[in-house]
């Protein structure tokens, strides 16, 4: 086993050796590894071969993490149409959870959507909302919140039963992470907890919550891999719809209508479109605006600055209050 590689990649010994355990269910021994920045609560990296395709290793403390993304990737691959990679192994050594899938070949997405042609665009557009589509159609809950995988039975199961006081705990998280720039619509998004869509009735489906371009691979201007699943939840559809609506077509253009449109018709061509409300508007753009270290995101291609970051978001949760003001 190649360790000074392993040395570069993993940053602690623990990891090492997990990512050691995870490469020997292969039958030959890796002549490079390298560290891929992929996802925050787990470290990353690709592993090259003399006779064999690569493989990426990912390793990670929290076992639970892990052992749902690898469970839900199984899944995913056996009830849907979309692509991710396929899981090779799966497990733990010493505490320390480790996933080994095949490498898939593809450009960024994030990289790439911005310098395609607009028809190009609106049909990825399109596709995101086939895909989530066919995610909420193959996976529903009896429950809401963050899923885990059943030690017995191999199920996902979620850990909230009540939709409500899920909701609310869920959307006041995200209104508090955002800094104090977002002062000036934060009262007014908190008031949205009050209107009936949050105590109304909600199916539980899927809700990858960062189902977006940047976590994508495409070759020929068509999706090859749907990557980075950590930490899934089960949500209701619409509140999924709307943030990925916004990391699709808000995220990358001027004029986000012709993306929403065909985002919108891919998914209806799979099941209903949901209704959604201020409420899960709110939510779904508060919840993006700030990532799992409590930064600001940046959005467009090349991303911009903090400061014009905070305004658009700004601006977007604006247009929320308007909207619910209106109604």
């Amino acid at each position: 086993m190649n360790e000074p590689s392993l040395g570069e990649a993993f940053e602690t010994e623990s990891l090492r050796a997990a990512a050691a355990a995870a490469l020997r269910v292969l039958e030959e021994s890796p002549i490079g590894v390298t560290r891929i920045n992929r996802g925050n609560r787990k470290q990353t990296a690709i592993a090259r071969f003399e006779a064999r395709g690569p493989v990426v290793i990912q390793v990670c403390s929290e076992r639970t993490w892990l052992r749902t993304e690898a469970a839900l990737l199984l899944k995913i691959r056996q009830r849907t149409f979309v692509p991710v990679p396929p899981v090779l192994a799966a497990g733990t050594h010493d505490g320390v959870a480790y996933m080994l899938t095949a490498y898939v070949a593809g450009e960024d997405l994030h990289e790439r959507f911005t310098t395609v042609s607009a028809e190009t665009r609106r049909g990825l557009a399109r596709w995101f909302g086939k895909a989530l589509a066919r995610l909420h159609e193959a996976f529903g809950f009896g429950a809401f919140g963050r899923l885990s995988v059943s030690e017995e039975t191999s199920s996902l199961t979620a850990d909230r039963s009540d939709f409500s006081q899920w909701f609310r705990d869920f959307g006041r998280r995200a209104l508090a992470r955002l800094p104090p720039a977002f002062d000036p619509v934060r009262s007014d998004l908190d008031a949205l907890f009050d209107t009936p869509a949050v105590e109304s009735s909600h199916p539980s489906r899927l809700f990858p919550w960062d189902f977006r371009p940047g976590n994508a691979l495409v070759a020929d201007g068509s999706v090859t891999a749907v990557v980075d699943w950590e930490v899934p939840l089960a949500g209701p559809p619409a509140l999924s719809v709307a943030k990925s609506e916004y990391l699709v077509a808000d995220w990358y253009a001027d004029d986000p209508e012709p993306l929403r449109q065909a985002f919108r018709d891919g998914y209806a061509e799979i099941r209903n479109f949901p209704t959604v409300h201020p409420i899960h508007r709110g939510v779904a753009i508060a919840e993006s605006a700030v990532d799992s270290s409590g930064a600001v995101t940046n959005p467009r291609y090349p991303a911009v600055g903090r400061e014009e970051a905070i305004a658009f978001h700004l601006d977007a949760l604006e247009a929320v209050v308007t909207e619910a003001d209106c109604r």
